[in-house]
């Protein structure tokens, strides 16, 4: 749940209210010049986060040789 959205310097000169609004468990989302460059989150959002990213990775049914081949010959850009 998104709590906020802040300038980098609303977050710098106001870090504690900030601070409280993630341990409450919302998200403060910090912008620069308009875009976002991040978000301000509680630990157990970044846990859930990585847990869905990997568990997309995991599920999967992935033969790595070939993944590492396909990626190797991207790299040095090598064709059959």
């Amino acid at each position: 749940m998104i709590g906020a959205t802040a300038t980098a310097t609303e977050m710098q000169n106001n870090f504690g209210r900030y601070l409280n609004m993630v341990i409450e468990g919302k998200e403060v989302v910090v912008t620069r010049n308009g875009k976002e460059v991040g978000r301000f989150i509680p630990k157990e959002a970044a846990v859930s986060y990585l847990t869905d990213s990997l568990s997309g990775i995991l599920s999967g049914d992935y033969d790595m040789d070939r993944m590492r081949e396909e990626g190797l010959r991207k790299k040095y850009e090598i064709t059959d």
